[in-house]
Formats: structure tokens, C-alpha cells, sequence
């Protein structure tokens, strides 16, 4: 099974990316000098505007999660793991994590990255006001899963 979906979120003078275990996007429209995980602002979606095949694929233990990040030719790209407790309730905000807790605002447990491993070229471009960010997130089960050791 295979599900993707992409949507817009922008950049902020003020994105660090410093946080070692979570990156977010979020709704919010405005970004606080405290924020070191958040990435993006003014997100189309959050965890809870999913869309419905994402959302049944991302709760089995056994998906793996790829968000693809890009602005201005560069990507990023994160690999992490869904899971059955995922509650994906969350309006404001989707939060990527390396560890496996679980709030209303995880996407993914398990990441590979986190915002303080984003290359910093990508990151100096996110930290202009008003870049644009696509976000794809594609979701698989296991069968994909030795992507994971890459």
C-alpha cells in the first residue's frame, strides 16, 4: 500500500532548526525566538487535515514515513515510522520525532532526522521570510522498510 500527499508551508527570519530530536510545521502564522524545532510556518495542513489513505497507512505499525522537503531546487528528505498509536488529532501542527513518543501533533516516530541535521544551505534558505516550502509526505508499508538503513 501507498498513499502521498504535498502541500504548501513558508519559511520565517527566525527558523534555527536546532532542536536534536523533533522538527514541526505548523499553521501558526508567526514563529517566537523559543521555536528551535519549527521549520515552517503558515502550513496548508496539519496532522489532523490528512488525508484519509495517508492516515490509514501511517497507523500501521509496520508503514514507513517519507517527508520530503524542498524550497528553491533543494530537499531534504526524513524517513521515520508510522505507528497504530498515532493519533493524528492535532489542527495547528505536525511534529516529526526521533524518539518514539506520541502526541495529537506526531507524524512520524523513529526519524532518521530532526531539525538541527537539516543541511544548513536549506536551512538558510527556509529562514528567508516568505519562502516557499513544498512538503511531501508518502507513506509505505514494510515492504519498503530497508529503505530505512540507508
Amino acid at each position: 500500500m501507498y498513499a502521498k500527499t504535498s502541500f504548501i508551508a513558508w519559511g520565517h527570519e527566525l527558523i534555527k532548526a536546532s532542536h536534536k530530536k523533533t522538527f514541526e510545521i505548523t499553521k501558526d502564522e508567526y514563529l517566537t525566538e523559543r521555536g528551535d524545532c519549527i521549520i515552517a510556518i503558515k502550513s496548508e495542513k496539519a496532522c489532523s487535515d490528512l488525508d484519509a489513505e495517508v492516515v490509514k497507512i501511517i497507523k500501521n505499525d509496520e508503514s514507513l514515513v517519507k517527508i520530503t522537503l524542498e524550497c528553491q531546487g533543494i530537499h531534504e528528505e526524513v524517513l521515520a515510522h508510522g505507528s497504530s498509536k498515532l493519533l493524528l488529532s492535532n489542527n495547528r501542527s505536525i511534529v516529526v520525532r526521533k524518539s518514539d513518543y506520541i502526541d495529537d501533533r506526531t507524524l512520524a516516530i523513529k526519524a532518521n532526522k530532526a531539525a538541527a541535521d537539516f543541511d544548513r544551505s536549506f536551512i538558510r534558505i527556509i529562514s528567508k521570510r516568505d519562502s516557499k516550502i513544498m512538503v511531501t509526505i508518502e507513506v509505505f508499508l514494510q515492504k519498503f522498510k530497508p529503505l530505512l538503513s540507508k
